[in-house]
């Protein structure tokens, strides 16, 4: 438990990441979270943000951290929709275990069937979801043409919005990097805030037939 949990605090420890690994550690960090199953507790929005404010201060270069981290994601993307279509409807039947949560895919798979092919997009946007969405997308056959354009669109468009929103708060806030913590407690806030919107929306609705 004590190795479990000071991996936990090593790999939430965002600025700690980019300083020690720069570049490679967030191309490895993007790819599996977007492209492997045990990926879905890795911290990418505010890795990316953090990215981007080392970007603002020189240590990285924008134009570098931006081509290469869309293409891990979109890598990623493609990798997991391969998961699904080997693994098919039987992934659903895996039991769970340390790094995988069958209700996380069965959440994905529910999302997916809201709004189709656009999850792929928007699920970037969503912790959790956006590591299982490529997979559902997989086990469902969806034509890889449409999952592609899709999935390269959403991973440039994630990759962008948040390299370039810690890149901007790193040119106009002076010293950001001593509040680095603030701004990485927003991201992961903003970011589970649909989730919990979501859960809110679950339970108004089951009290509302309960009742």
């Amino acid at each position: 438990m004590e190795f479990l949990w000071n991996l936990f605090h090593q790999i939430y420890d965002v600025e700690f990441l980019v300083r020690a690994g720069g570049l490679l550690a967030l191309i490895a960090i993007v790819f599996v979270e977007t492209g492997l199953l045990v990926g879905f507790f890795l911290p990418g929005d505010s890795l990316l943000v953090t990215a981007g404010i080392f970007a603002a201060k020189g240590d990285l270069n924008m134009w570098t951290l931006n081509l290469t981290l869309s293409l891990a994601a979109i890598v990623g993307d493609s990798v997991g929709y391969t998961i699904g279509a080997k693994t098919g409807p039987k992934i659903f039947t895996r039991q769970d275990s340390l790094f995988f949560h069958r209700r996380h895919l069965i959440t994905a798979k529910e999302f997916y069937d809201k709004y189709g092919g656009f999850t792929i997009f928007i699920a970037r946007f969503m912790p959790i979801i956006r590591t299982f969405a490529p997979v559902v997308a997989g086990v469902g056959a969806m034509q890889y043409r449409r999952f592609i354009s899709y999935n390269v669109f959403g991973g440039i468009f994630w990759v962008l919005t948040m390299t370039s929103t810690g890149y901007f708060l790193g040119r106009i806030v002076p010293n950001i990097e001593e509040r680095i913590h603030v701004v990485i407690a927003i991201v992961i806030f903003l970011s589970l805030l649909p989730a919990v919107a979501k859960v809110i929306r679950e339970k108004r609705k089951a009290s509302k037939y309960a009742g």
